[in-house]
């Protein structure tokens, strides 16, 4: 009896539990949402890495992220290509640039050079063959579809970068730039456009591609060990991926602003929920003191409130999880870029759960309050 009456109470008494379990979802949305806030808009600093089929990114030693690469000497390529592992090398640039047009001011863009090659590594999971092919011409660049009303441009519409007039031969999509807008050009246009991006056959990345992607580690270790006195450091993928995201998330100023205001909210969200559920239990106070009457314990009383307490959070859990992924829809319409995972969210799960248990704990001081004296007023 004493295992169903928490929940056969909750159920008879939704209506003053219901603020409780409103509480508890949004408290839960906030966690979750915050984090796939935070982790989507930071992992937006390694996209064109994460998605780029290169093994091995050879820049200047010590680069933090991918937009601060600095140009790395020729010679590079040569103790690249003297691995026996190594298939294919591929140069990547990194520029900078005043986006004009008719109608619209200055904007700051980042310019990003890539192979126009079919079989280019350089984001070969977000071109299509096409767009690729499209970038071979002189002077074509694309643009990310959710930048377009930044640069007042449109497909096969025309502005100037740097002084140079560019045409907008396709736009891409899931490319958003972390800290500007970023226009994709060929090697060749991107030379044109800002020549500090590749000065005397310098180039901000080597792209490499190994025989064996299980060996990239061993390959780097092995380029780094020559690399450290030629201006030159080797990383895997993965491990630019990772760097490029940290210094973004943890070293940036905003970074730890961001952070910062996530903690305050989920805070406040929590101290809310706790204020509910013990009003919800301040509000029961009558039929606990029926229950001490009828020879209940307080520890008996303590654990109806304890799995009150539970099943609240499991219904706010519910809720939550609904209007998460209510929420992620309409957000990827807008293309606010968002990471879920099962992780992420089991992690939540345990989080909102087990913030209504501790909400509980907190209003277990209600309870001793439940004299059967009271009956009798």
């Amino acid at each position: 009896m004493r295992l169903s009456l928490p929940l056969k109470t909750l159920i008879h008494d939704w209506r003053r539990f219901l603020p409780a379990i409103v509480a508890v979802a949004f408290s839960g949305l906030l966690v979750l949402l915050q984090a796939a806030v935070i982790l989507g808009i930071f992992s937006l600093s390694s996209l064109y890495v994460t998605r780029s089929s290169a093994d091995l990114w050879v820049g200047f030693p010590g680069v933090q992220s991918i937009d601060l690469g600095r140009p790395v000497t020729s010679k590079a390529e040569l103790f690249v290509w003297m691995e026996p592992h190594v298939q294919r090398v591929e140069a990547f640039l990194w520029g900078s640039g005043e986006w004009r047009t008719e109608t619209r001011g200055m904007v700051n863009v980042f310019i990003v050079g890539v192979s126009p090659t079919a079989d280019s590594m350089a984001l070969s999971d977000a071109l299509s063959r096409q767009q690729r092919l499209a970038l071979a011409d002189p002077d074509a660049v694309l643009v990310d579809q959710a930048d377009l009303h930044k640069l007042q441009t449109q497909v096969g519409g025309s502005a100037e970068i740097n002084g140079r007039k560019v045409r907008v031969v396709g736009v891409t999509r899931g490319l958003r730039g972390l800290g500007g807008v970023n226009v994709i050009a060929s090697l060749a246009t991107t030379r044109n456009l800002d020549p500090t991006a590749g000065p005397d056959g310098k180039v901000a990345y080597l792209l490499v591609q190994l025989d064996d992607p299980k060996v990239a580690a061993q390959v780097a270790a092995s380029l780094n060990a020559q690399g450290r006195d030629r201006g030159f450091e080797a990383l895997t993928g993965n491990a630019f991926a990772r760097r490029t995201t940290r210094y973004w998330l943890v070293e940036s100023g905003a970074g730890v602003a961001f952070i910062f205001g996530s903690l305050v909210a989920i805070l406040a969200a929590v101290i809310i929920t706790s204020q509910t559920l013990a009003a919800a239990v301040a509000g029961s106070l009558k039929e606990f003191a029926a229950l001490r009457a009828l020879g209940f314990s307080m520890r008996a009383l303590n654990g109806i409130v304890l799995r009150q307490s539970f099943w609240v959070g499991l219904a706010g859990l519910i809720v939550a999880g609904l209007l998460t992924l209510l929420l992620a829809v309409v957000a990827r319409a807008a293309a606010v870029p968002i990471v879920l995972s099962a992780p992420m969210m089991a992690a939540a799960g345990v989080l909102v759960v087990v913030t209504a248990l501790g909400s509980g704990v907190y209003a277990l001081r209600r309870v001793g309050q439940a004299d059967p004296a009271t009956l009798l007023l």
